[in-house]
């Protein structure tokens, strides 16, 4: 599974669709499309836009939250919030191949996605970030830490965790030394895309 996963952001189709290029030029191999109070005839299109581009480049594309949208387009799969669709129906929906991730805040978030069995889980925010309205609270690095020890303690094997909010690429060493799996990036890849291929190399790295 790709380490790195890029977070759409925009606030116009135009925008989206010209962020989401721009990660595909720049080596992006995995997107999640987020577009948070979309009209609903403009999230289709940037869904279908979406799914068509990243086979183009061979990437990813995962869609946030829509579940139907994502059997609608065909794409790879979904990332599921907390007071989204349950993992159990999206898998009924989509079908056992698609990637499945799901959000998590605390250690019973996790404990409860592991149950669940998604395919990964999107854990965080590391530090506060303004790309997320209603942010959960800021785990740290000592909250990460906190949580890969007690899941150690209970003889749990660590699932595929990706560090989620605010993440730069000065992070990504510490967070693969505390047993973080990889990352999902959204405003730093939007303002920065140059930086895909050195948070590629680094995350590869291990």
């Amino acid at each position: 599974m790709e380490k790195l996963q890029y977070i759409s952001q925009g606030f116009t189709k135009a925008e989206q669709e010209f962020n989401i290029k721009k990660a595909l030029d720049n080596g992006i191999k995995w997107i999640q499309i987020r577009w948070k109070d979309a009209p609903e005839n403009e999230f289709n299109k940037l869904c279908k836009f979406s799914k068509k581009i990243c086979l183009e480049y061979q990437a990813i594309c995962i869609i946030n939250d829509h579940v139907q949208m994502a059997k609608e387009v065909e794409a790879d799969g979904v990332h599921l919030g907390l007071k989204d669709k349950s993992v159990e129906t999206a898998r009924h929906i989509l079908g056992k191949n698609k990637i499945i991730g799901g959000t998590a805040n605390t250690i019973e978030n996790v404990l409860q996605r592991i149950n669940e069995s998604c395919d990964y889980i999107g854990l965080g925010p590391l530090r506060f970030t303004s790309t997320k309205e209603q942010l959960s609270p800021v785990l740290g690095f000592e909250g990460y830490e906190k949580i890969i020890n007690d899941l150690k303690q209970k003889s749990i094997e660590i699932p595929k965790i990706f560090a989620i909010g605010g993440i730069v690429l000065e992070d990504i060493e510490r967070l693969q030394q505390i047993g973080i799996y990889g990352v999902a990036v959204s405003g730093q890849i939007t303002n920065q895309p140059s930086v895909i291929h050195p948070f590629r190399n680094i995350l590869n790295k291990n």
